[in-house]
């Protein structure tokens, strides 16, 4: 990937599945999610991404492997992005958001939070939820649940 075009925007919101065909080897896509988790420790914005490319380590298709080249041309082209502390006042402030029933083989929901001291950054976590919520607001309760332990 080192001669590809750079890309400036990020994989987004992709509904990955297993609408074609097992890739051969999966051996190399294996070792590019692994080293891309790697990565998400200094860059934060690409942890989604991953996490959903993770969830398909044990049978990766051909569309896992081409979100996965899309991944590495945006991390060519934003590679000068990273995490920056700025003073401000100490105020702390947390966002949380759900996703009901977002999986599309498991309807499992996903949820993350992020939480800020001041301007900067400090914790966030984004995570599938282990059972099938019945309604959005038991997912948005859970989400708000977990945040709140955090800020705790």
């Amino acid at each position: 990937m080192v001669g590809a075009k750079p890309c400036s925007t990020t994989i987004g919101f992709v509904k990955l599945d297993h609408s074609e065909d097992l890739l051969p080897d999966p051996t190399f896509y294996l070792s590019i999610v692994g080293a891309l988790q790697c990565i998400t420790w200094t860059r934060r914005d690409i942890s989604f991404i991953v996490g959903q490319l993770c969830q398909f380590m044990h049978s990766p298709h051909l569309p896992h492997f081409q979100a996965t080249k899309l991944l590495l041309r945006y991390l060519k082209g934003t590679i000068d992005q990273r995490l920056l502390f700025k003073p401000g006042t100490p105020t702390l402030q947390a966002f949380y958001d759900a996703d009901w029933a977002s999986g599309p083989f498991d309807r499992r929901s996903t949820s993350g939070f992020c939480v800020f001291f001041g301007h900067n950054l400090i914790s966030w976590s984004s995570k599938k939820h282990p059972i099938v919520a019945r309604n959005s607001t038991e997912v948005e309760y859970r989400s708000l649940a977990h945040t709140s332990a955090e800020l705790i």
